[in-house]
């Protein structure tokens, strides 16, 4: 049996967070599906854990790195799926309870100071109440949750994963 070194998992988790940007990205360019604010503040999720699994696995630090990485990895996935649970939250939330629609990201960042805009990023708006796409009747948030969990199992495990180089 053959075990990968925290090294490959690293890439595995990268190239697993490259996947899920480009499923993103096909969603909103192919199947005109926009992104409302806290499918944005996920993307960044993704995008930050994937590039501590890039720094990973190109420093190939040892056994104390290694663990910093997985700490730091896990931490950041598990910051993205609480912001998928915030989002599945709001998707569940009664019609009369739904936070109202703001103004468009484009707006939002260009006539107001940063910290305005990334209290919207991840508050969320009413455009995130709307369900547009299910798989086996689970919204995106839910599938992106999955992948954060998922994500953040792989970091942790590499905590033990060490191995010397040989």
């Amino acid at each position: 049996m053959i075990r990968l070194n925290s090294q490959s998992w690293f890439f595995l988790g990268f190239w697993g967070c490259v996947g899920l940007l480009a499923a993103g990205y096909y969603f909103q360019l192919v199947m005109k599906l926009e992104p409302c604010p806290l499918c944005i503040s996920q993307r960044i999720a993704i995008f930050l854990t994937g590039m501590c699994f890039l720094c990973a696995a190109l420093h190939n630090p040892g056994q104390t790195g290694t663990r910093r990485y997985a700490i730091l990895g896990a931490i950041i996935a598990l910051c993205g799926g609480a912001i998928s649970t915030r989002h599945i939250w709001i998707q569940h939330l009664p019609p009369d309870q739904v936070p109202e629609c703001g103004p468009g990201l484009d707006y939002v960042l260009n006539n107001f100071p940063f910290t305005e805009t990334l209290k919207l990023l991840l508050s969320g708006t009413g455009d995130c109440a709307k369900v547009n796409w299910t798989f086996m009747d689970l919204s995106m948030p839910t599938w992106t949750l999955f992948a954060f969990l998922g994500l953040a199992t792989v970091s942790i495990l590499q905590y033990w994963n060490y191995q010397e180089k040989q």
